[in-house]
């Protein structure tokens, strides 16, 4: 028996079922008149319909057996002729039996295969025509329209195409209400639509529908990560017992702890899923990622090189090694990883970017100006057609560029850095007052922050965030009655009013009306539900006693902060700076400090902060080195400058103390009120007084 005869045979045996389910052809009227009387009807009335085809199921078998025959020849050599000779027996085997929607939907699918979507769709659409509930029809349309949808980028096209493939599986899951893995499509589509309710609705469906499903219940979990409820993301995933528990589930389990910062719950959950699937990548990017969340950075470096000899393409992974590195200080060995990361991808925005913050940290200005230069340069577009993400990039790349000014004490460069980011609208636009309202300030430039926060509020009125930073500079300015009042005007009475008591507590604080500032934390408290939002909250009440100084109550705030979050380097050095301050607990204090220098080495508050503790434990060489390094980052920073005094009067070196405490006197003096502590002030005073009368003395000085 020859090869077709022998397809034909097996189709025949396999397809004979779907063809006897379609509708029977209408037998012919085989009782034809007489041509005389039939002229002779036509002569009084009109032509009868003509009569319908005969159907020749044979005739269909045996197209349809070549057709699929060929067909199987495309899928092995991929031939347009081949594909032409199948699709013309399909409409050969459709011209013997007309009335079959077997035959027409596999026609509708080879179109598809073969590239013909127009063709694929309009015998789809004839299908669903005549019978509404083809299911194949109605998933062949869907899976066109997806495909098309992978295809195109985001536009008002393929907006349409996602409410077409939206139309198809909503009737799918009419006609087929138990498929679990169309439930999941069909959610999967409504939350690419931002209609968060129906794909929750949806996805719901199919946990019910198979509860042990790790797809139904993986999906469920990340969309409420999404809508930031982790709560009943922890819920969904822990309702499976933990033997049934696959290293995806423990994967999803480990991203929602990660996304309420319980990041030892989430290197747990991920070490269980690398015990389960050793060669799981993305499991063992997470745990990366979550030793580094919890400042375990040699941890983290380790699982980053696990990676890199599995895959040692994978660029990302040399750049977040790269970022360890840097954050390590360890210079060289961060743009070593770099350069590995930029030989693979040279078209990259992202390894130039880091390569110029490893350049900014190591005061390497010019190279790192010249790298974001040129980025910028690289993702110009004369005609100004960028889109979203393009404008996102560009912001990113002048905030940066600007900072780097700033951080050189240019700040009329960093201001004309940063007013470039004004152009490129939407929250870049904000960025980019706020970045200037800040150079101006940090350069004690206060009428010029006032103006161009005045600007920015006239330009963006409806900008919440923006209205609120004019009222604080109001504040300061002397106007702190008519701020606090504008911002009292903004309490909507809902959810949304937590940052607005956040910021009537800080300016609250700044102007001392410490009930006031505890009270509106009090509000904040209470409408903050995010364990993030809560730990900001007790930061400020912390900052807010210690600036009372009822340190027992501030302590007692900051270590609620570490309870929630051991990386928040903020408390860290705030906590650590206040005990050494006031020479107690030196060692815990200066672990602490070490701890925010760990996760930000190149903060020189930070390290203004250790080269204090290091002075309270008598190590003045080490406090030296490192209120030196602070001097050069902060130079303006008056208290850097009141440290080094004291240190230079400890070691002798009073000439020197007396130069320090000037500069920090000439800093307060040009310091608005609210930033100005008057007892620091007078001490400082005193102690340069009692230094020029013994310089004057002639007493003999160590230099």
């Amino acid at each position: 028996m020859n090869k077709v005869i022998r397809l034909f045979f097996v189709v025949l045996v396999s397809s004979s079922a779907a063809f006897s389910q379609q509708a029977p052809a209408a037998a012919p009227d085989s009782s034809k008149p007489p041509a005389a009387k039939a002229d002779k009807a036509a002569d009084s009335k009109p032509a009868p319909p003509a009569p319908p085809r005969k159907v020749d199921r044979a005739a269909a078998y045996y197209h349809y057996t070549l057709a699929h025959m060929y067909e199987e020849q495309v899928a092995v050599y991929g031939r347009s002729d081949l594909a032409n000779k199948a699709i013309e027996e399909y409409r050969q085997a459709i011209e013997a039996d007309p009335t079959s929607g077997y035959l027409t939907a596999g026609l509708a699918e080879l179109y598809a295969k073969t590239g013909r979507i127009r063709d694929a769709v309009l015998e789809a659409q004839d299908i669903l025509k005549r019978d509404p509930n083809n299911i194949e029809a109605r998933k062949l349309l869907g899976r066109i329209y997806l495909r098309s949808l992978g295809d195109m980028q985001a536009s008002n096209g393929s907006q349409n195409v996602l409410k077409l493939a939206i139309e198809q599986y909503e009737q799918i899951v009419k006609i087929e209400p138990d498929s679990v893995d169309d439930r999941l499509l069909l959610g999967r589509l409504y939350r690419l639509n931002n209609d968060l309710q129906k794909a929750e609705n949806e996805f719901k469906t199919a946990v019910k529908l198979q509860p042990d499903s790790e797809e139904a219940v993986t999906t469920l979990a990340y969309l409420y990560n999404e809508e930031g409820d982790t709560a009943r993301a922890t819920q969904v995933l822990s309702a499976i017992p933990e033997a049934g528990r696959s290293a995806k589930l423990y994967s999803a389990l480990g991203y929602t702890y990660e996304q309420q910062k319980q990041y030892k719950n989430a290197i747990t959950a991920y070490r269980r899923a690398i015990e389960l699937d050793r060669d799981n990548l993305d499991a063992i990017r997470g745990l990366a990622q979550n030793l580094m969340n919890d400042g375990q950075t040699d941890a983290a470096l380790e699982q980053y090189k696990v990676i890199a000899d599995a895959n040692p393409e994978d660029a990302q992974t040399y750049v977040r090694m790269a970022d360890i590195y840097r954050k390590q200080s360890k210079y060289d060995l961060a743009l070593e990883n770099l350069k590995k990361a930029e030989s693979m991808v040279q078209d990259s925005i992202e390894v130039p970017y880091s390569m110029a913050a490893v350049y900014q940290a190591q005061g390497r200005f010019e190279e790192a100006e010249q790298v974001l230069q040129n980025l910028l340069k690289k993702t110009e577009k004369p005609d100004g057609s960028y889109s979203q993400s393009d404008r996102n990039n560009r912001a990113v790349f002048l905030e940066r560029l600007g900072s780097i000014y700033r951080e050189q004490g240019n700040t009329q460069q960093a201001v004309e850095t940063f007013r470039k980011m004004l152009a490129l609208g939407d929250e870049n636009a904000v960025r980019g007052y706020q970045q200037i309202i800040d150079s101006y300030r940090e350069a004690k430039q206060w009428p010029q922050a006032t103006t161009v926060a005045k600007e920015a509020v006239q330009k963006l009125p409806n900008n919440r965030d923006l209205r609120m930073v004019l009222d604080g500079q109001l504040a300061d300015a002397g106007e702190p009655d008519k701020a606090l009042k504008d911002v009292r005007s903004m309490l909507k009475g809902g959810a949304e009013d937590r940052d607005v008591y956040i910021t009537l507590a800080q300016m609250n604080t700044r102007l001392k009306r410490w009930n006031d500032a505890e009270e509106a934390l009090d509000k904040a408290e209470q409408l903050s539900s995010k364990p993030d939002e809560k730990e900001y909250v007790y930061f400020l009440r912390g900052s807010t006693y210690e600036r009372q100084k009822k340190y027992d109550q501030a302590e007692e705030m900051f270590r609620k902060v570490l309870a929630v979050n051991p990386q928040n380097t903020m408390t860290l050095n705030y906590l650590g700076y206040m005990l050494a301050d006031r020479g107690v607990k030196l060692e815990e204090a200066l672990g602490y400090i070490k701890k925010a220098l760990e996760l930000d080495p190149a903060n020189g508050a930070y390290l203004d902060s250790l080269g204090w503790a290091y002075f309270k434990l008598g190590k003045y060489d080490l406090a030296e080195e490192n209120l030196v390094k602070a001097a050069q980052r902060i130079n303006s920073d008056p208290t850097v400058q009141d440290h080094l005094g004291d240190l230079y009067q400890k070691t002798g070196r009073l000439k020197l103390a007396a130069a320090h405490w000037e500069h920090a006197l000439n800093e307060w003096n040009r310091t608005i009120a609210a930033e100005v502590d008057s007892t620091d002030v007078a001490r400082v005073q005193k102690k340069l007084e009692s230094a020029k009368v013994k310089l004057a003395k002639d007493q003999p000085e160590k230099q």
